[in-house]
C-alpha cells in the first residue's frame, strides 16, 4: 500500500474490536491476526527439536531460521548477529554478568538516569559483583534530553562500557545515539543499548548507530513476549557465558539458553512482515527496503498524531507535561496538580480508553524527575492509532480534569 492508511491497519487486529481506544503500546503493542495465526499454526503443525531428519525437526530449524533473517532485515544486521531469549531484560542480565567476568576492581561502567531499570540494574549489579566502579549520567529534568556532553563527563579511560536508552519509554527521549557511540568508542568502551523502545516507532540501523549491543522485545512492535539482542559476531565470539555442556558453542546459539520457543518466533517473523507492508512503496524491491520505508511513514503518521494530541493535553488546566526533547517517540507522560495518576487511569478506563500510571519500570527517570515511584500517567502511540482514539482520551481528560 502506498501512504499509510491507518484503517487498513487497524482491520487486521482483532482485539480492537473490544473497543477500547489504547494508549498502552509502550508497554506491549495489540497483536495483528496475522501474528496470531502463525503462532497458532507453529503450535498446530508437528515441530520437534531442530534438526534435518524429519519433517517436524526440518520445520523447527526452518522456523529459527527465519526469524533470525527477518528481525536482521528489522535492525540492519546479518542473520548471524541475532539472539534471541526470554525477554530484553533476561539478555541484558546475561551480558552484564558475561562482561563483568572480565572487569575487576578499578574499571567503570557507565549508566544513565534516563534508563528502564533493564538497561541499569544489570549494569550496577555486575559492576558491584566484580568491585567495579559505577558511573552516572543525568539528563536534564526541564527538558528531559540526555546531552553527549553530560556523558562525555562521566566516561574516562577506565570505562568499560556505556549502557544508554535509544529512547526513554517513560518520556519518548531518542538521546543521540551515534555520538555516545563515539564517545564511547574513543575510549574503548562498548556501547550497549536498549532499543525496545525506539525499534517500535523508527526506523532502525544497528551498525549506523555505532551500537556495539542492540537489545529489542517484539512484543513492543505487534509481536509476541520474547527478547532479542544484536551484536556483531566478532563482539559475541569472546564471550563465554554459562551454558549447559552438550548445547553448542557457536555463535549466536551459545547465548541461546534452552529450546528456543518455536511459535514466538513465528510469530515474530510474521510481525517483521506486518511492520514490511504497512506503508511500503512500490520501488521498495527487499523487505529491508520495505521496512525503511513503512518506518518512515510510521514515524510521519505518529508524528502528525502527536500534533494533534499534544497541545490539547498541555492545554489542560493543572497539568505537566515531562515529554520535552526535541527528538522523541510519540510518547507523552504528564500529572495533574488536582488529581492522582492512578484516579485518572482509571477513570478513562471507565470510559474505554487505555492510558497506564505509573513509573513503568523507568525508575531512575521517574526519581529524577521527581515523580519517585508513582510516575505519572503515560500516553503512547502506535500504529493502529487514530483521530478518533485522541478524542476519546481528550474528551476523558477534559470531563477528569476539568
Amino acid at each position: 500500500m502506498n501512504g499509510y492508511d491507518v484503517a487498513a491497519v487497524r482491520a487486521h487486529f482483532p482485539a480492537l474490536k473490544e473497543g477500547a481506544a489504547h494508549f498502552d503500546g509502550p508497554g506491549g503493542t495489540q497483536t495483528p491476526d496475522t501474528v496470531a495465526a502463525a503462532v497458532s499454526d507453529a503450535m498446530t503443525s508437528a515441530v520437534a527439536n531442530r534438526g534435518t531428519v524429519t519433517a517436524a525437526e526440518r520445520r523447527a530449524e526452518s522456523i529459527v531460521a527465519a526469524a533470525r533473517v527477518a528481525m536482521a532485515e528489522l535492525l540492519g544486521l546479518d542473520p548471524g548477529e541475532i539472539v534471541f531469549g526470554r525477554s530484553a531484560t533476561e539478555l541484558t542480565f546475561m551480558v552484564a554478568r558475561t562482561l563483568a567476568a572480565g572487569w575487576g576492581p578499578g574499571d567503570e561502567v557507565v549508566v544513565s538516569r534516563l534508563d528502564h531499570d533493564a538497561n541499569v540494574r544489570p549494569w550496577v549489579l555486575a559492576a558491584e559483583s566484580v568491585g567495579a566502579t559505577v558511573r552516572w549520567a543525568s539528563f536534564h529534568p526541564s527538558t528531559g534530553e540526555l546531552a553527549v556532553d553530560d556523558v562525555a563527563a562521566v566516561v574516562g579511560p577506565r570505562t568499560r562500557l556505556v549502557a544508554v536508552t535509544a529512547a526513554s519509554n517513560l518520556i519518548g527521549t531518542r538521546p543521540d545515539v551515534p555520538a555516545l557511540a563515539s564517545v564511547a568508542h574513543e575510549v574503548g568502551a562498548q556501547l550497549y543499548v536498549d532499543g525496545v523502545h525506539a525499534t517500535a516507532h523508527v526506523p532502525t540501523d544497528v551498525p549506523a548507530s555505532g551500537a556495539d549491543f542492540w537489545v529489542c522485545s517484539p512484543y513492543k512492535f505487534l509481536g509476541p513476549h520474547l527478547g532479542v539482542l544484536g551484536a556483531r559476531p566478532s563482539i559475541l565470539a569472546p564471550l563465554r557465558p554459562w551454558k549447559l555442556v552438550p548445547s553448542t558453542d557457536s555463535v549466536p546459539e551459545r547465548f541461546e539458553l534452552g529450546t528456543l520457543p518455536y511459535e514466538l518466533l513465528a510469530g515474530t517473523t510474521a510481525a517483521v512482515d506486518f511492520l514490511a507492508d504497512l506503508a511500503a512503496v512500490e520501488s521498495a524491491a527487499t523487505r529491508r527496503d520495505r521496512l525503511v520505508s513503512s518506518f518512515e511513514a510510521l514515524e510521519a503518521y505518529e508524528d502528525t498524531m502527536l500534533g494533534w494530541l499534544e497541545p490539547r493535553i498541555r492545554a489542560l488546566p493543572g497539568v505537566t507535561v515531562y515529554s520535552n526533547a526535541r527528538r522523541r517517540t510519540p510518547t507523552l507522560l504528564f500529572t495533574s496538580a488536582h488529581v492522582p495518576a492512578q484516579a485518572i487511569r482509571a477513570a478513562l478506563a471507565q470510559r474505554g480508553v487505555n492510558a497506564p500510571a505509573g513509573s513503568f519500570y523507568a525508575w531512575e527517570p521517574s526519581h529524577h524527575l521527581g515523580l519517585g515511584a508513582e510516575g505519572g500517567v503515560r500516553v503512547g502511540l502506535a500504529p493502529y492509532s487514530d483521530q478518533s482514539d485522541v478524542e476519546r482520551l481528550i474528551d476523558g481528560l477534559i470531563a477528569v480534569l476539568t
